[in-house]
């Protein structure tokens, strides 16, 4: 069938993820390929030295990117959806969203950027011998009784934004492994939360003085391919204002965007990676047994199926970036030049590749805030350099790409060389690889191994999550989630595999020695810069 025929008769897949800085929404055929697309920005704000959104931003974002995807579908094939094979929402994993008995919003939504949570993290930590992260919701959770708020009394649910939206969407209190992997620690065999870890939060929680059962309070825990509920009437008139949309149509599991980034680039399977580029960086390693021994800067989550994953996440990654690129777009209308703006990634990227290796002796911290990785619970972008470094153009790009992966790169030597984590191939992907080659071959002297970058790599977690509505839809009869994406949605997508060279694999690791160092640097700025 042609693609105006599929969507008139709803044999496409709908996937709508809720990045940090955009909402984007991708609409695939059964087999993956992208038929339309829609997008919305949107940003966090710092209320009260909490880093949140509004939730009716966030019902306003859905609203708009859905509309911006039907705008694109009726400009291209003169047709208007009005049902679909399956769809997903996604989202920025980990945070708190907490509800009443009563669905309402009892305390500010605290996304997965703040680091508002070491106490309860690190008592937790100990509790379950586990590595909680900051970010993770158990954490959330724990440090808001901590912290004595009162709101704590009137929560009956805990949500991440991916399964606050999908319950909005479907009155379904569910959420896929994945996602759920970032609220409270996973049992890869039961496929649900770890109960002998369940038994002791709620035991803490009674001695707190609250009745929180976790299993009660958290969603319900499903895999890929998992019915997660279908559309409401309620939440057709959400999703599309024009009332054209019907009601009834399936759900695959709300998942996080590690998970639809792994799926994005077919990293779902022991032994593959994969690296998201974006406000956050974070890579990802599947793995076929569990690590030798805790480590706090390693999360161990899990794939939409449930396979264990470790993870090395950065909170930061892009923002100083784009912060740089704006500047010099700037100076461009200031001097009467007319720049496109993917033109200035493009050029300034590119030019990084012919810097010195080691940067040059510049040194840089994109760190918009806390950074759990190193430890570090505030941020304050940084650039630094000695009196004899070679401070040029190439150079100074050169050391804001390499600390985009500066974070992350400490995580993956932990992984790589002191568990010994096997790693057949890395794929990047995210806004970052879409210049050819540049962040390609960074990336691989970073992890000193392949990388691979797929002609789809920009789509993201929005085609990750639509590819899972695809997989309910229309491809379990293919086998497991990796049969589907082996056999019909990878088959004809190759990307070619960039190997580690040499001299910048030396060069990255000068580099890291230094941004170690510094780090004693990046503790003062935020000591001294109290303004």
């Amino acid at each position: 069938m042609d693609a105006k025929t599929l969507i008139a008769q709803g044999k496409t897949a709908l996937g709508i993820e809720f990045g940090s800085t955009r909402i984007k929404g991708v609409l695939v055929d059964f087999d993956g390929h992208v038929l339309a697309s829609g997008v919305y920005d949107w940003e966090n704000k710092l209320v009260d030295g909490v880093w949140t959104y509004d939730l009716e931003d966030a019902e306003k974002g859905l609203r708009s990117c859905y509309a911006s995807l039907r705008k694109d579908v009726e400009t291209k094939y003169g047709v208007t959806p009005s049902t679909f094979g399956a769809m997903g929402v996604s989202a920025m994993m980990h945070g708190y969203i907490a509800l009443d008995k009563n669905d309402r919003q009892v305390a500010r939504f605290q996304t997965w950027r703040n680091t508002n949570t070491t106490k309860a993290a690190d008592e937790l930590t100990e509790l379950f011998d586990f590595n909680i992260p900051l970010r993770w919701s158990c954490a959330h959770l724990y440090q808001r009784i901590l912290d004595g708020e009162e709101h704590v009394k009137k929560v009956a649910s805990v949500f991440t934004l991916a399964a606050y939206i999908h319950y909005r969407l479907t009155g379904k209190k569910v959420i896929g492994i994945g996602d759920a992997a970032g609220m409270f620690p996973i049992d890869s065999e039961t496929l649900d939360y770890d109960a002998e870890m369940a038994k002791k939060f709620d035991a803490l929680m009674s001695k707190h003085g609250h009745d929180i059962k976790l299993f009660e309070v958290f969603p319900k825990v499903l895999a890929a391919g998992d019915d997660a509920g279908s559309l409401t009437a309620e939440g057709a008139k959400l999703l599309d204002e024009t009332g054209t949309l019907k009601a009834g149509i399936p759900l695959c599991p709300p998942e996080g965007d590690a998970g639809t980034g792994m799926v994005a680039t077919n990293s779902v399977a022991p032994g593959t990676g994969n690296l998201s580029a974006g406000t956050s960086t974070f890579a990802m390693i599947v793995v076929e047994k569990k690590l030798k021994k805790l480590h706090r800067e390693i999360d161990m989550v899990t794939t939409p199926s449930g396979f264990p994953c470790a993870m090395s996440h950065a909170n930061n990654g892009t923002s100083d970036l784009n912060a740089w690129i704006n500047i010099f777009s700037e100076f461009c209308g200031l001097m009467g030049i007319k720049a496109e703006t993917g033109e200035l990634f493009g050029k300034l990227y590119t030019h990084a590749l012919t810097g010195d290796k080691d940067c040059g002796g510049l040194l840089a911290y994109g760190y918009y805030s806390g950074e759990n990785v190193t430890f570090i619970n505030e941020g304050r972008p940084l650039f630094a350099r000695m009196p004899e470094s070679k401070f040029s153009l190439a150079n100074f790009m050169r050391v804001n790409l390499y600390t985009s992966l500066g974070a992350v790169k400490l995580g993956m030597d932990i992984l790589l060389k002191d568990e010994g984590v096997k790693l057949d191939m890395m794929t990047g992907h995210g806004g970052l690889f879409k210049t050819p080659l540049v962040m390609q071959k960074i990336l691989a002297a970073a992890v000193n191994s392949p990388v691979t970058v797929m002609s789809t790599a920009s789509e993201g977690g929005a085609w990750g999550i639509a590819l899972l509505a695809g997989y309910l839809a229309d491809g379990k009869k293919d086998g497991k989630l990796e049969d589907y994406l082996n056999k019909r949605v990878f088959k004809d997508l190759t990307g070619e595999a960039v190997n580690p060279d040499p001299e910048d694999v030396k060069g990255f690791e000068i580099f890291t020695e230094r941004y170690v160092k510094g780090l004693e640097v990046e503790k003062a700025a935020i000591n001294a810069m109290k303004w």
